[in-house]
This record gives structure tokens, C-alpha cells and sequence, in this order.
């Protein structure tokens, strides 16, 4: 299984969760627990997965995480614990 790739992102899937962050006020805190989860070195499906946060979903596919998701939107792909 990957681990969550944290460097050298696709400039445009960097640009796209930059402005995810942003347009769905995802807060400082909810950021410091995925760095934490991060340092975790979870190792994540090659399918699409999510991991959900009290404040965010983080949704993935394989070694790249592809968006943040607010409370009540509906993520697709395995459940992350």
C-alpha cells in the first residue's frame, strides 16, 4: 500500500487544494490534524479513500490526497480509521 505522497504534488492539484482550503474555510486546526495524521506515515489504498476530521474529510486516490470535503458532503471511496 502508498503512503501519502508530501512533496513534489502536481503544480495544479496543489493550486486546486490551496483553493479548496480556502473557498471551504478550513481552519488552522483542522490543518494541524492532518500534519499530524501526515507524520503518521499512513499507508492509504490505491482506490479512492477519505479520512474523516471533526472539522473535514481529506478525500485521496493512491499516493495523492485530491480535495478537502466540509462536514455533510458526501466522500466516496474507503473509509480511512
Amino acid at each position: 500500500m502508498p503512503q501519502i505522497r508530501r512533496h513534489n504534488l502536481p503544480p495544479h492539484l496543489l493550486d486546486h487544494l490551496l483553493d479548496r482550503v480556502s473557498r471551504r474555510n478550513i481552519s488552522a486546526d483542522q490543518l494541524g490534524l492532518l500534519a499530524n495524521w501526515l507524520r503518521t506515515e499512513p499507508e492509504v489504498p490505491d482506490d479512492p479513500w477519505f479520512k474523516k476530521f471533526p472539522g473535514m474529510t481529506v478525500c485521496g486516490e493512491g499516493e495523492l490526497i485530491k480535495t478537502f470535503l466540509q462536514p455533510g458532503q458526501v466522500a466516496t471511496g474507503r473509509e480511512l480509521s
